[in-house]
């Protein structure tokens, strides 16, 4: 991960390392997932609480992206990621302890923000350790190691549940976190933060919010709220299906059908080749409609066909998320580190309002409800993507 300005193909020594930081940042995010079942059986909650409680580590990684976009010239880049990762693991552990549901949601919002600022740290270092010619593989491989996270992580916790029990998954996680802050520790060396930025800062102190009045950056903004808002409709609620009547699959059985993520490994770093071939907003379409020709399958009561479902959420949603993330970075007059603060905040703040929205629908209406309304969620994004001035946003490059 260090810079090596001579070098225009990032070694893959060096990917494998970016992405299994990337894997190590962000795997608690989704893992726990996979045991809203177990979890709302646990606290005996309803399925849109339990939900809501999982992932209110979206509200976290919201308030710490934006957050960390505003303060990161002040953050020494190494410093700070070791730092996020080492005291992520206490809300972590504490997971296994916690009471009520009350005390796990505010665990999760801490882990929220733990990941975020580790999350666009991570960022920001890579953007300043690589030539333009090398960041686009180096973001690439990052992106890839937080699918493979969707994936590995899902299936780790399943396992330890299923052997071990809920207490057991979170020490292990725990485990993780460290594992993480022992490699940044080890692979990641100090890159001194740019000077140019610095005093650009000084002498043309753009506000976070001019961003807002670019009608492009408002609609990146809204379609990395639509794209989480689909994702976790999806992967949320989905997993009450899995486990009851018709397909009443086992823990350990869910957590290997979360394999249906592993197309998506092999899928997203090609979202950057595809849409210069096509097109940037062709591509950002054709990722939408993979991912809306999966909702039909979702409800249908078989399970090669929700799992066939599944994979085509999942493909279509990393493969718009990857373009949309590189739009930002673009399309950015200025304070580029903002940008990219106020598109994670807006993309955390999706998956929130997605869990908590989708869960009260699926609680009242079902699953079948709850799909249309994933639809209508794709259907914004892709009516968003027509404001993207992609030819603008590669000039500012």
């Amino acid at each position: 991960m260090a810079l090596m300005p001579a070098v225009t193909v990032v070694p893959m020594f060096k990917l494998l390392i970016i992405m299994l930081t990337a894997f190590l940042t962000v795997v608690d995010l989704f893992a726990t997932q996979a045991l809203l079942p177990t979890l709302a059986a646990h606290y005996d909650v309803s399925p849109a609480a339990m939900g809501l409680a999982v992932n209110a580590s979206t509200l976290g990684m919201a308030i710490g992206g934006l957050s960390i976009a505003l303060l990161s010239q002040h953050i020494d880049r190494r410093t700070g990621i070791l730092a996020s990762l080492l005291v992520l693991s206490i809300p972590t552990l504490l997971l296994a302890y916690a009471p009520n549901l009350a005390i796990f949601a505010s665990l999760r919002v801490a882990q929220g923000l733990c990941m975020a600022s580790a999350f666009g740290l991570t960022l920001a270092h890579l953007g300043e350790s690589f030539t333009a010619e090398q960041s686009a593989g180096a973001f690439a491989a990052y992106i890839t190691g937080n699918v493979a996270s969707n994936l590995v992580g899902r299936f780790i916790a399943a396992a330890v549940v299923d052997h071990a029990g809920l207490a057991a998954n979170f020490v292990v996680f725990a485990g993780l976190n460290i594992a993480g802050a022992a490699l940044v520790y080890t692979t990641v060396r100090q890159v001194p933060m740019p000077k140019k930025s610095a005093i650009s800062a000084e002498v043309h102190p753009d506000p976070w919010w001019i961003h807002i009045k670019e009608t492009e950056m408002r609609a990146v903004f809204g379609i990395g709220f639509c794209i989480l808002f689909a994702f976790i409709g999806t992967f949320t609620y989905v997993n009450f299906i899995l486990v009851a009547p018709p397909l009443a699959v086992g823990m350990m059985t869910l957590g290997f059908i979360y394999f249906v993520f592993l197309p998506s490994i092999v899928t997203t770093p090609l979202a950057g080749s595809v849409a210069r071939k096509i097109g940037h907003k062709r591509a950002l379409w054709g990722g939408l409609v993979v991912a809306a020709a999966g909702l039909p399958f979702l409800v249908v009561p078989s399970l090669p066909a929700v799992l066939a479902g599944m994979i085509l959420v999942a493909v279509g949603t990393f493969f718009a998320q990857a373009l949309a993330t590189g739009f930002v970075s673009r399309a950015a007059k200025s304070n580029r580190a903002s940008a990219s603060g106020i598109y994670l905040a807006s993309y955390f703040a999706g998956g929130l309002v997605g869990s908590a929205v989708l869960g009260q629908i699926f609680d009242r209406f079902g699953w079948t409800a709850c799909v249309a309304g994933i639809g209508v969620s794709l259907a914004a994004a892709a009516w968003l993507t027509q404001y993207l001035n992609v030819s603008a946003a590669r000039m500012r490059t």
